[in-house]
């Protein structure tokens, strides 16, 4: 579904992406691990298109996405849901879910959602964004991209700062989008969480994806790495 080739991407003169090679089948859950500062986020956005200058391949379904603008890119199908969530502060829950458009047939219902969500279906009419806790302002902002039809999911430190409760239903939200066949590119640094959903694991430094690790591996390679995490 997204293949990265000789990604390098610029944020002005700094050079932060040296050649990036990935891959992420279709009903894949993907991680990309690696300590802060490694390119994680970066190479996030520059497949969203969100990094003014890039150099390389990004192919989304066999098409080339390096030129496109992100509004092109998330009509093709990927989402992006940034770390700070976006959620908008004076708007309902369902007026949140209710905003972005829809790119493409496939998209859960508001009732799938608040089945999917049941936190936030207490919270739907009466709360507004900021009112949420950050758990629920987390659930809030993956359960706006469901809507939408993509079938590419980007998710950048779903889990970072929620209590341990949280984590584990953001774990099992991963693992039932991913049955009902959406695909998703995750950036994590806690490993532990990314062994519980996902089938492989690319490990990034300076800029570069410099191992892959199958999921079944993971176990038997902790060592290396503990080594590459600086754990």
């Amino acid at each position: 579904m997204l293949e990265v080739k000789g990604l390098n991407s610029w944020y002005g003169e700094s050079h932060i992406l040296h050649g990036v090679d990935f891959e992420v089948r279709e009903g894949e859950v993907v991680t990309l691990l690696g300590r802060n500062g490694a390119g994680k986020t970066t190479t996030m956005k520059s497949v969203m298109g969100l990094v003014p200058r890039r150099e390389g391949s990004i192919r989304f379904r066999g098409a080339e996405t390096i030129g496109l603008a992100p509004n092109v890119i998330a009509r093709a199908g990927v989402a992006f849901c940034p770390e700070e969530r976006g959620i908008f502060a004076s708007l309902s829950v369902t007026e949140n879910l209710m905003l972005p458009p829809i790119v493409a047939p496939g998209g859960l219902s508001i009732a799938e959602i608040y089945e999917l969500f049941p936190n936030l279906k207490e919270r739907s009419s009466t709360s507004q964004g900021t009112k949420l806790s950050g758990g629920e302002q987390q659930m809030l902002a993956i359960a706006r991209i469901l809507r939408t039809g993509a079938r590419l999911l980007l998710l950048d430190e779903p889990t970072e700062g929620l209590a341990p409760v949280i984590v584990q239903q953001i774990g099992r939200t991963i693992r039932e989008i991913k049955s009902r066949g959406f695909t998703v590119l995750l950036v994590e640094q806690n490993f532990r969480f990314a062994a519980t959903v996902a089938d492989r694991h690319y490990v990034m430094e300076h800029g570069k994806v410099i191992d892959m690790i199958p999921n079944h591996q993971l176990e038997s390679k902790m060592d290396k790495l503990h080594e590459y995490l600086g754990v």
